[in-house]
């Protein structure tokens, strides 16, 4: 059976609004990777025309969450677990290095952004905000890489990052208890603002175990 689309706000028709439907529909599992989304069915649901539907689409296309096939239509982005382990397996090795580059701004003037992405991630996992929590995850990950001020390891995260939000829509859904999720990233967050490079790249293999594993397939969620 298609999914049911609905406003989750205030109803409005721009593709913009539409955007975020969407997009929340991806992220929470409602719509799971490889699953269609039929132009006609929305368009109905939501009582849309198909002008800012299909500037939507594009934009979710542009942002990597769907991929479209000529004469099939518009589908949502897979995930295998081997792009998982790869890119964990990369991470790894990388990501200290750009905590330890950005060292100086996470315990100067960036200090409070990093806390407020712990504080987010919190909050968004309390309401089970699943789209939210994700943005505050990936968040929280992003600025050791923005600050580092090294081009090159920009690029890698944003070769990364929308591959890594399909992932963590399902991976965040896992958790018996959400608060476990939090309260990894406020030890990363610490360990990263004492200095302790060894440790932090010891915290993060602790917290991409599942990645790393190999069984990190993003599958459809069960009813």
């Amino acid at each position: 059976m298609d999914t049911k689309f609905q406003w989750q706000e205030d109803r409005t028709t721009t593709p913009e609004g539409v955007y975020r439907v969407l997009r929340a529909a991806i992220l929470d599992g409602t719509v799971p990777p490889g699953g269609q989304l039929r132009e006609a069915h929305i368009a109905a649901d939501l009582g849309i025309s198909r002008s800012p539907l299909r500037e939507a689409l594009t934009k979710l296309e542009e942002e990597g969450l769907i991929v479209k096939i000529p004469y099939r239509g518009a589908f949502v982005a897979e995930v295998s677990a081997q792009d998982v382990a790869e890119i964990d397996a990369i991470r790894l090795l990388v990501e200290p290095y750009a905590a330890e580059l950005a060292i100086d701004a996470l315990r100067g003037r960036e200090k409070a952004a990093l806390l407020q992405t712990v504080d987010d991630l919190r909050g968004a996992l309390e309401k089970n905000d699943i789209p939210a929590s994700v943005d505050a995850h990936l968040g929280f990950h992003r600025l050791f890489y923005d600050l580092s001020g090294s081009g090159a390891l920009q690029n890698l995260w944003n070769g990364w990052e929308t591959k890594l939000r399909l992932y963590l829509s399902v991976d965040h859904q896992t958790y018996s208890d959400p608060r476990e999720l939090a309260v990894e990233h406020e030890r990363l967050a610490a360990i990263a603002l004492e200095g302790s490079i060894d440790e932090f790249r010891e915290e993060l293999a602790a917290h991409f175990q599942t990645g790393l594993s190999g069984k990190a397939e993003v599958r459809p969620r069960q009813a």
